[in-house]
């Protein structure tokens, strides 16, 4: 089957993307730097198809970071784009570091939280953001056990443990009943491989990173600029 490829230097650069940002919420407006594009196609004279992959380095126009896309195609691919029969190539799209739209992380403030919080925080977000649903579901539960135990929360099971931080004024009534909820959708992914929506884990994380806050990023932020 004969075939041929070609490769291009900075042939998509110049472009314009709405892909989500590492630092933005939700998507933003990239635009490609620099770009190593191959073209190719193949076949016989019953069946022809062409494809192609971009490999761009692309900058945020908001923020400025800078990261990589990967975008393959081929003209066997199309979906339908409007009712009156129009379609559109479909382009299968990677994104490096890999993200996920309206989850940001807490950034450099992970520097303020114990080795051993940051280093679970730190694999929970990246199976968030490589859509691993079951590990992202453990790995919130994983950083309640690691958050009880670094704050010796008493207790025989995580359940007794996120209580027994209320009665020592680390967290009040209202958000150990929200961290159980939490332990609930870690405990299915744990023991039942349940996977659970973006959402739901994206509004998981969310709550998790608002107790790091509270219980280390904050305390230490207000120590450091009001000092005595």
């Amino acid at each position: 089957m004969p075939s041929t490829v070609k490769y291009h230097i900075n042939k998509t650069q110049g472009e314009e993307h709405s892909l989500p940002c590492i630092k933005c919420t939700g998507k933003t407006a990239h635009k490609v730097l620099a770009s190593a594009d191959v073209r190719g196609d193949e076949g016989d004279s019953n069946h022809w198809f062409e494809w192609a992959i971009d490999n761009q380095v692309v900058q945020c126009l908001g923020c400025k970071t800078v990261s990589f896309r990967k975008a393959s195609s081929s003209s066997e691919d199309y979906h339908q784009i409007s009712q009156d029969g129009g379609w559109e190539r479909s382009v299968n799209e990677t994104l490096y570091p890999s993200r996920i739209e309206g989850i940001k992380g807490l950034g450099d403030e992970t520097h303020y939280l114990p080795s051993n919080v940051q280093g679970i925080y730190d694999e929970t977000l990246m199976a968030l953001s490589n859509q691993a649903p079951v590990l992202a579901g453990i790995g919130l539960r994983a950083l309640l056990e690691t958050v009880c135990k670094e704050k010796n929360a008493i207790g025989h099971d995580l359940l007794k443990k996120i209580d027994s931080l209320v009665s020592t004024g680390i967290l009040t009534p209202a958000s150990a009943a929200i961290l159980h909820k939490i332990r609930t959708l870690g405990n299915a992914a744990a023991h039942d491989m349940k996977p659970h929506s973006d959402k739901q884990l994206g509004l998981a994380m969310d709550i998790v990173e608002h107790l790091l806050k509270d219980v280390y990023i904050l305390p230490k932020q207000v120590e450091s600029e009001f000092e005595k």
